[in-house]
């Protein structure tokens, strides 16, 4: 760990809560009032870290994603590439990664001008693609994912300096309260969950089937869900939940017959970018974390 590292974790044995050091909205007064977010929803999102945008993408868009994005699952489904990351214990799709650079329609959507707009308006500076994904939680047997901040997995694995990145997930089909939609956890951007352990080697190998490391401990989890709830956003097709990238979320599992699928896409300021990762060890792939960041024009 270096000395200067604004945001230690997986350091020791205990976990510690520690405060914040970055602000969660980055823009000027001006993009703030010129972007495509209400005055409340981005009040929402300061305040809770997170807020929905109701109708992001338009039915026949959705409906191209959608498609396409069931396409993928099957054409890929015994693709050995590691961008395709599958269920913990089967082979069924879970996740595939770097779809903003290799498919033309989701490169679209990442780059349209309403989504570079609400990047503006919550960044306000240029900025690039950290990471971008589609997730899968299949019917019947989708796979839960734990509590977790992203950043604190960015910063340690990644090397990201500070929380000046933000996630934007887009329902491709219906988040319903049954089929594990998203769960944050509303105020805990406010802190930062300093957790217990060691980042083991090739971590990333495992994690994005199943998390092993940076998991929050339980008693800190209860005492953030006591004082402030947890919320499940739900939403049709074209919906969408932006997140700050310290907000604790997770997922629960789907044994419902209505699988879920979200376009996944983190955002990081150009003057974030990633430095070596503060566990010591090789950064992750450059599919999972850019390295060479592209300005979003």
């Amino acid at each position: 760990m270096s000395a200067s590292d604004p945001y230690p974790s997986r350091i020791g044995a205990d976990p510690q809560v520690l405060p914040r050091k970055d602000p969660v909205v980055h823009a000027g007064e001006r993009k703030r009032l010129d972007g495509p977010l209400s005055s409340d929803a981005l009040g929402d999102y300061e305040r809770r870290g997170f807020c929905v945008f109701d109708a992001l993408l338009g039915p026949d868009e959705v409906d191209s994603l959608a498609f396409e994005a069931r396409q993928l699952a099957r054409v890929r489904r015994d693709d050995a590439s590691p961008k395709v990351i599958r269920e913990p214990g089967d082979d069924e799709v879970r996740s595939i990664f770097e779809v903003h650079e290799d498919e033309e329609l989701f490169r679209a959507v990442v780059r349209s001008p309403r989504v570079i707009a609400l990047v503006d308006q919550l960044l306000g500076a240029p900025a690039y693609v950290h990471q971008s994904r589609i997730n899968f939680k299949p019917a019947f047997r989708g796979r839960p994912f734990f509590w977790h901040s992203d950043f604190e997995t960015w910063h340690v694995e990644d090397g990201m300096p500070r929380m000046r990145a933000f996630s934007l997930s887009i329902n491709l089909t219906e988040n319903r309260p049954d089929n594990g939609p998203l769960m944050l956890i509303p105020e805990s951007h406010r802190y930062y969950i300093s957790c217990a352990g060691r980042t083991p080697e090739a971590h990333y190998e495992r994690s994005l089937r199943r998390q092993e490391a940076g998991l929050p401990a339980d008693s800190l989890l209860e005492a953030m869900v006591l004082d402030h709830g947890l919320e499940t956003p739900t939403g049709g097709p074209g919906s969408a939940v932006l997140f700050d990238c310290n907000t604790m979320h997770g997922s629960n599992g789907n044994i419902t017959p209505f699988p879920r699928i979200n376009l996944f896409v983190v955002f990081n300021r150009l003057d974030n970018a990633l430095s070596p990762p503060y566990s010591g060890q090789p950064p992750r792939p450059t599919h999972i974390a850019s390295r060479s960041p592209t300005p979003l024009s």
